[in-house]
């Protein structure tokens, strides 16, 4: 049974409800000072409580999705998502995927079936959300993500026509499953289409680790996870073989949440002639070691300088300031995180430009991040060129 199926949540539930009843029909048998006694209450606190936190534990990665799957669970990937290399010119695929299937690869649902509201009908009408795969031709990272393509992309008066695309990071550790069915980002940015408050823009979104569990922060960790180069290179070179999207940095922006926040944010610092835009809703501004990314840095006599060129605040204050646009989403009040917000934005000098939606009270959750959803979607639009250019043109 899969980790998110429905069976294995009931089974659980089953099994905690026979693990209290018979706790409480066999307790009066272990009431004595005996040894045989004392170990089977332990017992029976052992497996009612298990069962329980079991059952709570499989209904809350149900809803939240924060892993999908017993291997994103518990890191069995023999074929490793973290294997790292350049690719071989043996022909072969590596042990992450095959790149001469294509570089974005139909999936199975992967929660996507499971997420309310979205477009239904024609898509020329409606829109459509593709779930798929996207093979890294330089790192051999296999990444799920889901694909919003607006009614636009399938109408014959823009047939020819290029889309902006915008790239959405979700937080660690929940998968795409949460950018749709609790940020709901393709149901607010088909809202704004239709409402004419937001222009046809091409959304992919996508998980910020490569190697689950590992919390990989978007970095190219020193012999380890190359998370930098698939969201840099990768990703744009997948998307643009496969789908109708710009060839020119203008049509193409981040947005992020939390963990995605953050990387967005790096990501536009660090690579700004691939994403001249970013949208960061309750970001961190530097990227620090702690149990679930493991060391990011490595060793050796450059191990100081990539931490900090990972410190954004640094970045802005010691080198060269990127001609990006950012847009920062905060709270005065209920996020801990406002002081580095205000730090940050008042670190930007040009070229760089930064602008904020700062809300009086919120919190480090999906209610917040929904309010600043909106606001963020169409500053995202008012940076993306369309129509970027059309088929047949570079």
């Amino acid at each position: 049974m899969g980790l998110t199926s429905r069976s294995l949540l009931y089974a659980a539930v089953a099994a905690a409800v026979v693990c209290v009843g018979l706790s409480v029909r066999l307790w009066p048998r272990f009431a004595g000072r005996r040894p045989l006694a004392l170990l089977g209450r332990l017992a029976s606190i052992a497996a009612t409580q298990l069962a329980l936190v079991a059952a709570l534990g499989l209904a809350v990665n149900a809803n939240f999705q924060f892993y999908g799957s017993w291997h994103d669970l518990l890191g069995l990937y023999d074929d490793a998502p973290a294997a790292v290399g350049k690719w071989g010119g043996d022909g072969g695929a590596g042990p992450a995927g095959d790149p001469s299937k294509g570089l974005v690869q139909t999936a199975g649902p992967d929660g996507l079936d499971k997420v309310h509201g979205l477009p239904q009908g024609p898509p020329a009408t409606n829109g459509k959300v593709e779930s798929v795969r996207i093979v890294g031709k330089r790192t051999r990272v296999v990444n799920p993500a889901y694909v919003y393509l607006p009614p636009q992309y399938f109408q014959a008066a823009y047939a020819r026509q290029r889309f902006p695309v915008m790239v959405a990071l979700s937080g660690y550790p929940g998968g795409v499953y949460l950018l749709g069915q609790h940020l709901r980002l393709p149901q607010t940015a088909g809202g704004l289409i239709r409402a004419g408050r937001m222009q046809p823009t091409v959304i992919v979104m996508l998980r910020p680790t490569v190697a689950p569990p590992r919390d990989t922060q978007c970095v190219d960790v020193p012999g380890g996870p190359q998370a930098e180069t698939f969201f840099a290179d990768d990703v744009p070179d997948a998307l643009k073989e496969h789908y109708r999207v710009g060839h020119d940095p203008g049509a193409w922006g981040l947005l992020g949440y939390s963990s995605g926040g953050s990387c967005a944010l790096q990501l536009a610092l660090r690579h700004p002639r691939t994403y001249p835009a970013a949208a960061a809703l309750s970001p961190d501004y530097k990227v620090a070691n702690d149990p679930t990314t493991g060391d990011l840095f490595g060793g050796g006599k450059d191990r100081g300088r990539r931490r900090q060129e990972h410190d954004l605040v640094w970045r802005l204050r010691h080198l060269p300031v990127p001609q990006v646009s950012v847009l920062i989403g905060t709270s005065r009040s209920g996020e801990k995180n406002y002081p580095a917000a205000r730090e940050f934005l008042s670190a930007v000098r040009p070229p760089m430009q930064a602008e904020s939606v700062v809300l009086a009270h919120g919190s480090h959750n999906f209610d917040t991040w929904r309010r600043e959803l909106p606001a963020a979607l169409r500053w995202m639009s008012g940076r993306l060129t369309f129509p970027e250019d059309v088929v047949g043109e570079s």
